[in-house]
């Protein structure tokens, strides 16, 4: 249908984005997953006897296998029809669910959470193609965005509190198994509501480069994660996932249709962008995992009390992403993400003084503590939500699409490889000063941010 043909028709209400509502419904426990469980990781970690590297393989096993099955589902996705391919991944993620509801260790745990993260990554990945495919009006298509937006926002927002309030009423397992009933909503809803898409010509499945960025991803963890016992390891490791990364670009390189352009991501523009992504992932994401921990150490919070605390750094999140957006075409992309990475670095180095044990009396830590959340919080809503519409207008056009798909890759790369930087600083039994390591290693990551931002982008908005 031409365009002109598109816009003379009418406009559909606010009933018709009912097929919306039910994607955003689907990927909204992918996000509860992640940010729902942070709080009640102290918990698992005190029943199933976790130390600080098992810990952080609960978001990490669950995060590297979402990074690989992003780089998959989308070529699946094309060819198998799209609503297929999310109806598919939603049945592998109550799989999952119920494997990590019912484990009785560490091991289980981890591979019930990478069954998870496979799962979500084809809920996420079928759910944006389907509005794509469903919406052809402009205006419509950015309602029907907007709608799948609020839904995931208010997934990681209130995550926390969600997940506080399970965990402390009727235990961890449930912040899983309540995925059960969602999921059967959306096995019925969704078939009722949303019409299969597919793109047989779309772009061919690359198996060896899949498996060679994940690959690549694992080894930078694990190695992070077993430096705190042989710190020789990391060294080890990280040369190991660096010739991996370079053998994955030449083989990139050698591909008409790369999952990964490295031209593209050469340039030193995106390569500022890179750089912030990793820098919020580090810098917010990563600091998020561990905070349930630190104030267990600091002030003696689990489970609701954590949760309630966590929304300082978690509700700008849902509220103010609109005037980021308008931050951005009054100052530039330069100003803007500058300012956002300042004032992370600034909460960064506000939890650091909370942890340092400088201060002595408790309601003056609390009052640190909610300033750093706060922060850290305000600078990832700033940088955040704009970091993809940047990527999208600096890259060329027929790349969009590739570019867009790389930050997601990119965001949930930097948050697996922030919660294994931070873990490793920790030590085993810390107090509450022993996670003023992490917060300065997370400053480190802000400040790296901030320079990208100052150096490598333009003042302009395009």
């Amino acid at each position: 249908m031409a365009r002109a043909e598109l816009d003379k028709r009418p406009q559909r209400g606010w009933r018709d984005l009912l097929p919306a509502s039910a994607l955003g419904m689907a990927a909204f426990f992918t996000q509860f997953d992640v940010t729902g469980v942070v709080v009640a990781m102290p918990a698992m970690a005190a029943e199933l006897g976790f130390g600080v590297a098992a810990y952080a393989w609960v978001m990490d096993a669950y995060s590297l296998a979402f990074t690989g099955g992003l780089l998959a589902a989308g070529a699946l996705a094309d060819r198998y029809g799209r609503r297929r391919a999310l109806l598919g991944g939603n049945i592998v993620f109550l799989a999952g669910s119920i494997a990590c509801g019912v484990a009785a260790g560490g091991p289980e745990l981890w591979a019930a959470r990478a069954v998870q993260g496979l799962g979500a990554a084809f809920v996420v990945t079928g759910g944006i193609a389907l509005l794509a495919s469903t919406y052809a009006r402009p205006d419509e298509r950015a309602r029907a965005f907007a709608i799948m937006g609020v839904i995931s926002g208010v997934a990681m927002a209130l995550g926390p509190t969600l997940g506080g309030l399970v965990s402390g009423w009727i235990g961890w397992r449930w912040i899983f198994l309540i995925n059960i009933p969602l999921c059967l909503l959306v096995i019925l809803g969704v078939p009722r509501l949303v019409a299969e898409s597919r793109d047989p010509a779309g772009r061919p499945l690359d198996w060896s480069g899949v498996a060679l960025l994940t690959l690549t991803l694992g080894i930078a963890i694990e190695s992070l994660l077993m430096g705190r016992a042989a710190p020789a390891w990391i060294a080890v490791g990280l040369a190991a996932s660096a010739c991996l990364f370079a053998i994955f670009g030449i083989q990139q390189r050698r591909r008409a249709a790369p999952i990964f352009d490295p031209a593209v991501f050469g340039r030193p523009v995106i390569a500022g962008i890179s750089a912030l992504l990793v820098a919020v992932s580090i810098g917010y994401w990563a600091v998020l995992v561990y905070l349930p921990r630190f104030l267990g150490a600091a002030v003696g919070w689990t489970g609701s009390s954590v949760g309630v605390a966590l929304l300082a750094a978690t509700l700008p999140m849902l509220v103010l992403p609109p005037y980021g957006a308008r931050l951005a075409k009054r100052w530039g992309w330069r100003r803007l993400f500058a300012t956002a990475m300042l004032v992370l670095l600034a909460g960064d180095l506000t939890l650091v003084l909370a942890a340092s044990g400088w201060l002595v009396n408790m309601d003056v830590i609390l009052a640190a503590a909610a300033i750093g959340m706060l922060l850290i919080g305000l600078g990832a809503v700033l940088a955040h939500p704009q970091l993809s519409g940047a990527v999208v207008a600096l890259v060329p056009p027929a790349q969009t699409g590739m570019a867009s798909a790389v930050t997601v890759v990119m965001r949930q790369a930097g948050f697996a490889l922030g919660i294994a930087a931070l873990g490793a600083t920790i030590p085993d039994e810390a107090m509450a000063t022993g996670y003023m390591w992490p917060w300065l290693l997370a400053a480190f990551g802000s400040a790296g941010g901030l320079a990208a931002a100052s150096l490598l982008l333009p003042g302009h908005q395009p």
